[in-house]
């Protein structure tokens, strides 16, 4: 079972995946650009690309945990990184 830390402030939250496992789960290209990413990880905001995200293992039967990692101010780290863009070519 796989553990992902979600990031959270305030006002917000994300949760840490790797790229390749959105692409291995073909969701790669619905995940917003109120998403964030950082090299090879990606934040994926809580209101709408977690859910993408959450619906897609569960169709793919994968369980996994998430550990929670607060910020109690409104200027967590993740704000400061680059809006996800899908990198898949066609």
């Amino acid at each position: 079972m796989q553990t992902f830390n979600f990031y959270s402030d305030p006002g917000h939250g994300w949760l840490a995946v790797p790229r390749a496992l959105l692409v291995e789960l073909g969701i790669e290209e619905k995940i917003t650009s109120y998403s964030y990413q950082r090299l090879d990880e990606v934040f994926l905001e809580e209101d709408g690309d977690y859910t993408t995200f959450f619906l897609a293992m569960t169709a793919a039967d994968r369980e996994f945990k998430v550990f929670e990692i607060n910020t109690p101010r409104s200027d967590s780290f993740v704000r400061s990184l680059q809006s996800y863009r899908c990198e898949v070519t066609k």
